[in-house]
């Protein structure tokens, strides 16, 4: 009984009959119909996530089975966060801030492919991926987080894999991720002035060179991309006529 097996990432709860599924699954004679009202059950959890799904189908009958696998960590980091985007200057800007319990939550989830051997290190692992996020947790920088797990100040938690907040940890939650907001603004107001200014002061100059004289003023990538946007190169262009 042969099988023929399809992977692909789909939006959670959201999977079309458009590309890149629709012409996927077209060649394989199944249902897609069918194919995807199975998908987008089974994901409608992991809603505004990118979820790794597989379509296994008997090539003979047409029979299919789905196996849904679990969003990347960073993606289930950014839903405990409530967030849609990481920091895109995670040692400037801090953009949400998790508890311990959280991150247990995501160790768990992603416990099959971690590398850590035990919960604790696994947390410190997640905790990782949050740094590159611009995430902190317990009102800490992860580096001051991940020093208080090594001293054992979460092993309680970590030892019984508590995943629930409490009505009053996520008031918590909603206030300091308001905070936060507040402070991106301010940073991206500010660093907005200063990409503005040098910008002008570089008028006629070369993208290359306006994008040099940002990074140089320590301007967050996000904010050169956003006022000096990186060419892309045309095809052709280059070439001598």
């Amino acid at each position: 009984m042969a099988k023929d097996t399809v992977d692909i990432l789909i939006s959670g709860g959201k999977a079309t009959a458009a590309p890149p599924l629709g012409p996927a699954l077209g060649p394989k004679g199944v249902n897609i119909g069918n194919v995807i009202a199975e998908i987008n059950k089974k994901t409608a959890s992991f809603a505004g996530m990118q979820v790794p799904v597989k379509v296994i189908i008997d090539t003979d009958t047409k029979e299919f089975s789905i196996k849904i696998g679990t969003p990347p960590a960073a993606e289930l980091i950014k839903k405990e966060a409530g967030i849609a985007k990481a920091s895109g200057s995670p040692k400037k800007d801090l953009v949400a801030d998790l508890k311990i319990e959280q991150i247990i939550k995501v160790a768990k989830m992603k416990e099959d492919v971690l590398l850590g051997n035990d919960m604790k290190a696994m947390v410190k692992e997640v905790a990782g991926t949050c740094r590159s996020m611009g995430i902190m947790v317990e009102e800490m920088r992860v580096e001051e987080f991940i020093k208080a797990v090594n001293k054992g100040k979460y092993d309680e938690q970590i030892k019984s894999e508590k995943t629930e907040l409490t009505a009053e940890e996520l008031k918590e939650m909603e206030v300091k991720k308001k905070e936060l907001a507040e402070k991106h603004k301010a940073m991206h107001d500010k660093y907005a002035v200063m990409a503005k200014d040098i910008i002008a002061k570089n008028a006629g100059k070369e993208n290359k060179v306006i994008r040099k004289a940002l990074s140089e003023a320590e301007i967050p990538e996000e904010i050169i991309n956003e006022f000096a946007p990186e060419e892309k190169e045309v095809p052709g262009a280059s070439a001598k006529k």
